[in-house]
C-alpha cells in the first residue's frame, strides 16, 4: 500500500483542525474584550456620562465600528497579521463600549444567564457545521436573505413601534443567526480543508463568527433578559 498517497489530505485535515481551533481562539478573545471593556465602562460614571450624554459621540462609535467591519476583509487580505489583530480587537473594544449599556437596561444576573445559554446554543450549532455532511449552502444563503429583511423590518418597527413585530424579529434573529453559525463554522472548515486559505483568515473567521454569537445573544437578550424596573 501507498502510504504517501495519504499524506497530503491528512496533512490538510491536520492544518484545517488546527486553523479552526486558531479561529475560536481568536474569536474567545474577542468575547472577552468585549465584555471586560463593557463591564469597565458602565463601571465608569465619567465614562458613561460621555457615552450617554452624547449621541453625536455614540453614533460616531457605532459608525467606526461599521468602518472596521466593511474595511477587514480587505485589509485582511493584504496586510500583516498583527495589523488584523488590532483591528479585530479595536472592534470587541469598540462593541464593548456601545454594548455597556444594555447594563442599563437589562439585569446582570440575567445578562450572564443569557450569555451561557447562547454560549451554548453557539457551541451546538457550530459542531453541527463542524460534522455534519449535509451541505448547508442553501440555508446560508436564506438565512443571508431572511437576515436582510430582518434589518428592513427592524428600520420600520423604529417609526411604528409595535411590540408584536419587535418579538416576531427577535425570534427571527434567534434562529437566523442560529443558521448563520452553523452555515459559516460549515464554510470555514471547508476554506481551511481546502489549502488556499489566507494566513489571516482564522481571524477574518473568527470576526464572523464573533457577530454571529453578538447578535444571537442580543436578540434572545430581547427575548429572555429581565428589564430592570
Amino acid at each position: 500500500m501507498n502510504y504517501a498517497s495519504y499524506s497530503v489530505p491528512a496533512a490538510r485535515g491536520r492544518a484545517a483542525s488546527d486553523a479552526l481551533w486558531i479561529t475560536y481562539r481568536w474569536m474567545s478573545l474577542g468575547l472577552a474584550t468585549t465584555g471586560l471593556v463593557a463591564l469597565a465602562v458602565v463601571s465608569s460614571d465619567a465614562a458613561m456620562q460621555l457615552l450617554l450624554g452624547s449621541r453625536l459621540v455614540f453614533y460616531a462609535l457605532l459608525i467606526a465600528q461599521l468602518g472596521l467591519v466593511v474595511a477587514f476583509a480587505p485589509v485582511a487580505r493584504r496586510a500583516s497579521t498583527p495589523v488584523v489583530a488590532a483591528m479585530f480587537f479595536a472592534y470587541a473594544a469598540l462593541t464593548g463600549v456601545t454594548l455597556s449599556t444594555i447594563f442599563l437596561i437589562y439585569t446582570a444576573s440575567s445578562i450572564a444567564a443569557v450569555f451561557f445559554v447562547t454560549a451554548g446554543s453557539f457551541a451546538g450549532l457550530s459542531a453541527f457545521g463542524l460534522f455534519t455532511k449535509r451541505d448547508l449552502s442553501a440555508m446560508g444563503r436564506f438565512a443571508i436573505f431572511a437576515l436582510f429583511g430582518i434589518v428592513i423590518a427592524g428600520l420600520v418597527n423604529l417609526l411604528v413601534a409595535s411590540s408584536g413585530l419587535q418579538l416576531l424579529l427577535s425570534i427571527g434573529g434567534v434562529f437566523v443567526f442560529g443558521a448563520l453559525t452553523a452555515y459559516d463554522t460549515q464554510k470555514l472548515k471547508e476554506l481551511f480543508a481546502s489549502g488556499d486559505a489566507s494566513a489571516n483568515l482564522p481571524l477574518v473567521g473568527a470576526l464572523t463568527l464573533y457577530l454571529d454569537f453578538i447578535n444571537m445573544f442580543l436578540f434572545m437578550l430581547r427575548l429572555f433578559g429581565d428589564r430592570r424596573r
